[in-house]
């Protein structure tokens, strides 16, 4: 292990629209972005202090403007980015997520969005993770 690695938690919010389920591409206008033009689930890192839900609800109405009304946890994983030159190992917990609305609007990280069917994962430049997500939704 090393003293090098700084560690985050981070959430994922799974969001179906009946059998499609919400992904949003990570624009080049991202500052700590480090997969440009791929794909993920709307989310982000947990702040020190911050509550789980408070930060899952804050980063998906950052990121798709969308208001969470219900989440559960079902599966944990992780990466190791390097972002301006510090490696990191990021654990996220990714939540099942009811919202109000299904109309997006995408924040100033993000360039597009899809709902997709979760058969269809592989068709999109879908990061790992969230494809490793969808196939372990209970």
């Amino acid at each position: 292990m090393s003293e090098d690695i700084l560690q985050r938690v981070a959430c994922r919010a799974v969001i179906f629209d009946g059998s499609r389920v919400l992904i949003i591409r990570e624009s080049d206008k991202y500052a700590d972005g480090t997969n440009v033009g791929k794909y993920d689930f709307p989310g982000g890192k947990i702040d020190p202090g911050e509550k789980v839900l408070d930060a899952l609800m804050r980063e998906v109405r950052e990121e798709a403007g969308l208001v969470v009304t219900s989440a559960v946890p079902f599966y944990v994983d992780e990466w190791n980015p390097v972002v301006h030159g510090q490696p990191m190992q990021i654990i996220g917990i990714f939540f099942l997520c009811a919202v109000e609305t299904t109309a997006v609007a995408l924040g100033n990280d993000f360039d597009s969005f899809e709902w997709i069917l979760p058969a269809d994962a592989d068709k999109y430049p879908l990061m790992q993770e969230p494809k490793n997500a969808l196939k372990s939704i209970p």
